[in-house]
């Protein structure tokens, strides 16, 4: 069980210093902005804290002092919350209000690191056993000292629940946006972790054994911090990765409609404006081409199209209208190759309109009734 602690702990470790590292590559552009000093201050708060949770499970004594690492963790825990509370203060609001707010928060937090210290030694922490800081073993005093811990940790994250979806909402950059809504389950997982810790307390002091589900405490622990990394980064790696996101679509998409695009090829080799295999890096033009190739190569074969060929068959009973009408358009496009090679034109053919009158203007939308046009054209071959 220590185990799983020490690796959650570790876990945790490991990604505030990766957070931490990464924004540290920003600190030239971002010094003079007060908003990033705060976060970097935040991030090595977030980092001690689980240092000290690491080392707190390997040795008792830390410095020469009992307890000492466990106190410290607790410390940096009560102002971490409070830096990642003064964050969302600068992200949504600004002006005297924000530093009104921010003080507050800094009151409180030195506050309350002023009273876990007290009950801390009061309660004789250097020479208790650790495990007495994870169960409070009956002792009113370590009692206080957690129930105060954890409701320093809580109060946090309720508030940030209750301003992040407002502020997400009024947030204009879609960067902003997508870091407070990580903040927001963020918040909630490390509340769950505020009650499984409570709980685990409670159970301990009535006397009850809830065996392993004192790990839950660990695991939202992990969880939570590994969220709120993300969402204290997400603003300068999000944009790189939305876009690496909508490329791998892209080329999902271009590699989908080879098979349908290979086959008009064929078919019509002068739809192509650039020999096949040429080196084009950019995926987007590759795609455009892709799917106006397949428009030029459709329109060769229009007079080939029987529009009384019925195709749906191979779609299967309980597929969506949509669905249906790909593979009646993709059971079309077949036929219409077949007659194209033996010569054959159907009397009543589609030399007139065009792709069941989709709108192409909207390219997006364009891409995807393709590409559900070409799968229905690969399963079509297939079932052949």
């Amino acid at each position: 069980m220590n185990t799983i602690k020490t690796l959650c702990f570790v876990i945790a470790a490991l990604s505030s210093y990766a957070a931490l590292v990464y924004r540290l590559f920003q600190v030239r552009r971002g010094w003079r902005d007060s908003a990033y000093r705060t976060l970097l201050v935040t991030l090595l708060l977030q980092c001690l804290t689980f240092t000290m949770g690491a080392v707190a499970m390997g040795s008792e004594r830390f410095l020469g002092v009992g307890n000492l690492a466990i106190l410290v963790m607790h410390l940096s825990a009560v102002a971490f919350c409070v830096s990642a509370q003064i964050i969302l203060l600068r992200w949504a609001t600004g002006g005297e209000e924000s530093v009104r707010r921010a003080r507050y928060w800094l009151i409180t937090g030195i506050a309350l690191n002023a009273l876990l210290t007290a009950l801390f030694f009061i309660a004789d922490g250097p020479g208790r056993p650790a495990d007495d800081f994870n169960t409070g073993s009956g002792q009113p005093l370590v009692l206080t000292y957690l129930l105060v811990f954890m409701v320093s940790q809580a109060v946090p994250c309720v508030t940030i629940l209750r301003q992040c979806g407002p502020y997400a909402r009024m947030a204009s950059k879609t960067s902003l946006r997508q870091a407070l809504r990580l903040l927001f389950v963020a918040a909630v997982i490390l509340f769950l972790y505020c009650l499984a810790r409570v709980v685990n307390v409670l159970t301990a002091a009535c006397g009850l054994d809830i065996g392993g589900w004192t790990l839950a405490a660990s695991v939202f622990s992990a969880l939570g911090i590994v969220t709120l990394s993300l969402a204290l980064t997400i603003s300068s790696w999000g944009p790189s990765a939305t876009r690496l996101l909508e490329w791998a679509h892209g080329y999902r998409s271009y590699r989908a409609l080879y098979p349908l695009w290979r086959d008009l090829y064929e078919s019509s080799p002068d739809i192509v404006l650039e020999p096949p295999g040429a080196a084009v890096s950019d995926l987007d033009y590759r795609l455009h081409r892709r799917v106006i190739e397949i428009r030029d190569g459709w329109r060769e074969l229009r007079p080939y199209i029987d529009r009384t060929t019925n195709g749906d068959g191979g779609a299967g009973p309980r597929v969506s209208e949509e669905s249906r009408q790909a593979f009646a358009e993709a059971a079309q496009i077949r036929q219409a190759l077949h007659a194209k090679r033996t010569g054959t034109i159907p009397d009543d053919n589609a030399d007139t309109g065009d792709f069941e009158d989709r709108d192409s203007d909207n390219f997006t939308a364009e891409v995807v009734w393709l590409t559900k046009v070409a799968s229905a054209y690969r399963r079509l071959g297939k079932a052949r």
